[in-house]
């Protein structure tokens, strides 16, 4: 299937590693202009750009940024620097990252702001700048989690936010729909990221983690960066031109609701 990728630009926060960066990989073998943002080090937002631009139409076709969602000049900066590199935007995936672990109950405050600027607040000023830019056709997605449809135990900061900002992408799509823009949202699950190896590790036993959780999957695994990068690129595509509100679980069945 031709997704229609070709020449479109699309923003990947987060695109580093991860899901972010699957993400990227994708779009930018498609054909697509990518500009990828992460928060550390310049020299991994560096590295990512190099990869994408082996893989798509070399380095005029990918821009990367080092930036924090949780700054609020993030918005802005990344919008503007997709227009000015590439001429257009097309589309964008806000990778919102994952907050501090643990129970609700026990979880500090300062965690519980720190992360709401990021994941909830951040997401959301970097969506609105978006669709202030965005023309009939564009496409905003979000990557959340499967908390925004059943709690994950020890994650209560996460199973807090996460379906707030689902729903506000939800009331998003009624708000863009009118002007032909598409709001999305990805739901993983266990798939196989350094974030959840971290996460498998917190109990001191990463293996038998990983096999109660692949033990309670329907496909029996826990899924590849690679997979997911492939459903978030066909919905970010003008392949997915109908698509709108809908939050797509990437979780090899692990969500037991319809």
């Amino acid at each position: 299937m031709d997704l229609g990728l070709q020449h479109k630009v699309y923003v990947v926060t987060g695109a580093t590693r991860g899901l972010g960066l699957a993400t990227a990989r994708e779009l930018a073998a498609d054909g697509a202009r990518v500009l990828v943002t992460g928060r550390g080090a310049a020299a991994a937002v560096d590295a990512a750009v190099a990869e994408l631009a082996a893989l798509g139409d070399g380095p005029d076709a990918v821009h990367g940024l080092v930036a924090d969602n949780a700054d609020p000049g993030t918005a802005e900066r990344l919008v503007s620097a997709a227009v000015e590199r590439f001429g257009r935007l097309d589309g964008i995936l806000i990778s919102v990252g994952g907050p501090q672990a643990g129970p609700v109950a026990t979880a500090p405050e300062d965690a519980w702001r720190d992360a709401f600027e990021s994941v909830f607040l951040g997401a959301l000023r970097i969506a609105r700048a978006a669709a202030a830019t965005l023309g009939e056709g564009g496409v905003i997605g979000f990557v959340l989690s499967g908390s925004v449809r059943q709690p994950i135990p020890g994650l209560g900061i996460s199973n807090g936010l996460r379906p707030g900002l689902a729903m506000a992408a939800k009331s998003l799509a009624d708000e863009l729909g009118p002007r032909g823009i598409r709001v999305v949202g990805l739901l993983p699950a266990r798939i196989d990221t350094d974030r959840v190896r971290e996460l498998d590790a917190l109990g001191g036993d990463p293996d038998a983690s990983r096999a109660h959780h692949s033990a309670a999957i329907p496909l029996g695994r826990y899924g590849t960066p690679e997979e997911f990068g492939k459903v978030a690129a066909f919905l970010l595509s003008p392949a997915a031109s109908y698509l709108t509100g809908v939050m797509v679980p990437v979780d090899g069945g692990a969500l037991r609701g319809l």
